[in-house]
């Protein structure tokens, strides 16, 4: 066992900073694709609003590892992709799609969270501001933004668990982040247990940090659990 982990701590601890990078980029771009789509989905504008609902309802209703697979082996194989440097760039390399597909996945169910969050906001607090002489672009920044985040981060905090345990499924398309560095230390040696246990408890470590930093965010937004 102590050989074991002297062998694979630091395989993993390579995988560990991977899996950190993917998923720390995809909760990035899910973050502003939750945003955007949850703006969309609030406007009158019957097409924008329906973009945004395709969009949420396509990726949150079909499981990632089918979007990961899609994006590496459906969209990078295509002809004009493979002709465009920068869609080249993108979809030939697994750790880029599988920023995408988490970014893309987690961004539908955030982007719920979020629009939940900006209708709870009163429509007496949006009139009182607008007869204060506020411009829409204030009372967004100033009322309705930080009051739908307060609704909407504890919803959006578990979204950010979800992310980095979807980063586990970057190994179906050979990226070699932690999963797949304990997929092949398994083959190796033949401690599956022991090789997993590793490898969960990394990945636990990431999300124990997040989850504290999220309870950091709710402390300071005034959030308390059960509210």
């Amino acid at each position: 066992m102590i050989e074991l982990f002297e062998k694979a701590v630091p395989v993993l601890i390579e995988g560990f900073w991977i899996t950190l990078r993917i998923g720390l980029f995809s909760i990035l771009f899910a973050s502003l694709l939750g945003l955007g789509a949850a703006l969309m989905r609030t406007t009158p504008n019957r097409l924008v609003s329906g973009a945004a609902f395709a969009y949420s309802t396509v990726f949150r209703g079909t499981p990632l590892l089918i979007q990961l697979f899609l994006l590496y082996y459906g969209i990078g194989t295509l002809e004009f992709v493979r002709e465009q440097p920068v869609l080249w760039w993108l979809f030939s390399d697994g750790a880029r799609c599988a920023i995408l597909a988490i970014a893309l996945n987690s961004g539908a169910y955030m982007s719920e969270a979020i629009r939940g969050g900006l209708q709870s906001v009163p429509s007496g607090q949006l009139d009182a501001a607008a007869s204060c002489g506020m411009s829409r672009l204030q009372i967004f920044r100033r009322i309705r933004f930080p009051l739908a985040i307060r609704q909407a981060f504890p919803a959006y905090s578990n979204e950010l668990v979800l992310a980095i345990k979807g980063t586990s499924l970057a190994s179906t398309i050979a990226v070699m982040e932690l999963t797949g560095f304990a997929r092949r230390l398994m083959s190796q040696s033949y401690l599956i247990v022991e090789t997993f246990i590793i490898a969960g408890v990394l990945y636990l470590a990431i999300n124990v940090t997040l989850l504290g930093c999220a309870w950091l965010v709710e402390r300071s937004l005034g959030i308390r659990s059960g509210d």
